[in-house]
């Protein structure tokens, strides 16, 4: 694997430069491979790190520097040629060592650890790692908006799991606050339990716009909702019956969608777990010095460094009732006293960047020193999400969409195979198409939704994919007869091979740096590259009619190539389809 020729190459380093082999490690990169026609060098070593980290003189010419130190190298058996350019020194692969070490676990039944036992990862801290992702709000059709959460959230806690931690996958759900104030007054006014049984959500989704305008010019009906919050933080039987009426119809709703989109929870908490932990918390805060009260009579929490009230933090209203915030300063508690976790990540949209930022300075002030492993993982919007019908608001519209225009493009083409369930095929590469596009970059950025790119059998996406991983499994099903336990790796020299074989010995770096910014574009980059290196391959490198050692050489290449796509994919969140 990749860490062999690294390790062989620091090895070789430190010898001539009289230093640790560790030191030389972060240098040394896998050579990305970017025409498909080009094969490079298979590694590179960048001087610069070496100057700036004192292992290398820092003044002097960094060409003569670099000539001077790749003149000292020499090839070996692992290392067939070494070159220079531009304060970098490039090394190449003896080819059969290549195809041979990167191979090996593809026979041996190791193609599941592939790029995870390297020991790059080694360095990464395990432990428990619990990730709060999707959390909708009860009462309310699944909005299309909580999307990126989910998938974001989903594809986090895949890779912290295959990375080797124990991962809680939680469900924070929007079940408290002011909303079900306003909806428990609505439903008073406009609800109707028949109506609620037939269609739960649509019903409680139709009460609560009807209410909101309501509530625009009438008084009434604000004092009510205010009323109604209060009776639920006082825990009155009435209205925290119909609350938690609200509640289980919409977590069983929920679970249709995550199971669609291939989603699970470990765990379904909400805001309305922490209430009874809020007074002690607000005690310890008054204790501490920190809760005061403001001119309006509201609770308030000054987090500016000078004490000067320009970053100042609301966690009660002028009545006593509590805010979001402060249930998420009794969830962050309640969690680690629970859980005891390692680090704790949050999945929402940039627009909460702030109230992040004021939780962790909020635990902090209170002395826990675990806030410094809480960490935000903000994401941009999606712009014109729609569906033939006009806007669209819920989820379940754009899954149900994106399932039939797929069926639709499977129909026309050519290439589609009889399949038994269309429609469970259609199902799962109209959501990979989705994940896909929303996956190629970086998470921050806003992107604008493209039903025809996204749904392109050609090109950069989840078709794309899902097209390539059923070609490979038709082609390892159609010669499952031809041994491909032992391969002859000296088979496997034509540039096609190479190329992606180079491109296999960059995946536990971009795992490495997967795991590090927690970013879906480098797997999703990766694996569409790997791609169209296979889609080259296909044409390239025939199995059907070649010579037998020939065929195995070929087929262990395929074979590796899909079980590397495979978990990829599954990682993403994507449901690997065997034919289409």
């Amino acid at each position: 694997m990749a860490c062999f020729f690294r390790r062989q190459i620091a090895a070789k380093l430190a010898t001539t430069l009289q230093q640790s082999e560790e030191v030389f490690l972060p240098a040394l990169t896998a050579v990305p491979v970017l025409k498909k026609q080009q094969q490079n060098a298979d590694f590179r070593l960048l001087l610069g790190p070496l100057r700036t980290n004192g292992i290398l003189p820092s003044s002097g010419d960094i060409e003569l520097q670099t000539e001077h130190l790749a003149s000292q190298l020499k090839p070996d058996s692992v290392l067939e040629d070494i070159s220079t350019r531009r304060g970098v020194i490039n090394f190449t692969v003896n080819r059969r060592l290549l195809a041979e070490k990167l191979l090996e676990p593809f026979g041996s039944g190791a193609d599941e650890q592939f790029g995870f036992n390297s020991e790059l990862l080694s360095s990464l801290k395990r432990g428990t790692t619990l990730v709060e992702y999707s959390s909708p709000n009860i009462a309310k059709k699944f909005h299309a908006g909580h999307l990126r959460s989910t998938i974001i959230g989903n594809f986090i806690a895949n890779l912290k799991q295959s990375l080797g931690n124990n991962v809680i996958r939680m469900n924070y759900l929007g079940d408290w606050g002011m909303q079900f104030g306003l909806l428990g007054a609505g439903f008073d006014r406009f609800g109707c339990m028949e109506k609620l049984k037939e269609n739960p959500l649509q019903h409680l989704f139709e009460v609560y716009v009807k209410v909101n305008k309501e509530a625009e010019h009438n008084e009434d009906i604000k004092q009510a909702a205010r009323d109604f919050f209060s009776q639920l933080e006082r825990h009155e039987s009435q209205a925290l019956s119909l609350w938690q009426q609200f509640r289980e119809i919409t977590v069983k709703e929920y679970q249709q969608v995550y199971e669609r989109l291939g989603v699970r929870f470990d765990v379904y908490s909400g805001e309305s777990f922490h209430q009874d932990q809020v007074p002690e918390v607000l005690q310890e805060l008054r204790d501490r010095g920190l809760l005061k009260t403001s001119e309006k009579g509201t609770g308030i929490i000054d987090l500016s460094p000078g004490g000067d009230m320009t970053n100042v933090c609301t966690i009660l209203r002028s009545d006593g009732t509590t805010l979001y915030i402060t249930r998420d300063i009794a969830a962050a508690i309640n969690r680690m006293e629970k859980y005891g976790f390692d680090e704790m990540i949050y999945v929402t949209d940039k627009s909460q960047e702030n109230h992040f930022n004021q939780l962790f300075q909020i635990l902090r002030a209170t002395g826990r020193s675990w806030a410094q492993s809480c960490r935000h993982v903000p994401f941009g919007l999606v712009q014109g999400m729609k569906t033939r019908s006009g806007d669209v608001v819920f989820l379940e519209d754009v899954l149900d969409e994106a399932r039939t225009r797929m069926l639709h493009n499977m129909k026309q083409s050519s290439n589609t195979k009889e399949l038994e369930n269309p429609e469970d095929t259609a199902e799962k590469v109209g959501i990979s198409a989705l994940i896909v596009q929303d996956f190629k970059g970086p998470l921050q950025s806003d992107y604008k939704f493209d039903w025809d790119r996204m749904l392109q059998a050609q090109g950069d996406t989840g078709v794309f994919l899902q097209y390539t991983h059923a070609r490979l499994c038709s082609l390892l099903q159609v010669n499952e007869g031809v041994e491909v336990s032992t391969f002859n790796a000296d088979l496997l020299r034509e540039n096609t091979s190479v190329l992606i074989l180079q491109h296999l010995l960059r995946y536990d770096e971009l795992l490495y740096q997967s795991a590090n910014d927690l970013q879906p574009t480098h797997l999703v980059n990766f694996l569409l590259k790997l791609c169209h290196l296979i889609s080259s391959a296909h044409r390239e490198l025939p199995v059907k009619g070649s010579p037998q050692d020939v065929a195995q050489a070929r087929l262990r290449l395929f074979s590796g190539a899909r079980a590397v796509l495979a978990r990829g994919m599954k990682i993403l969140g994507l449901k690997p389809v065997h034919k289409m």
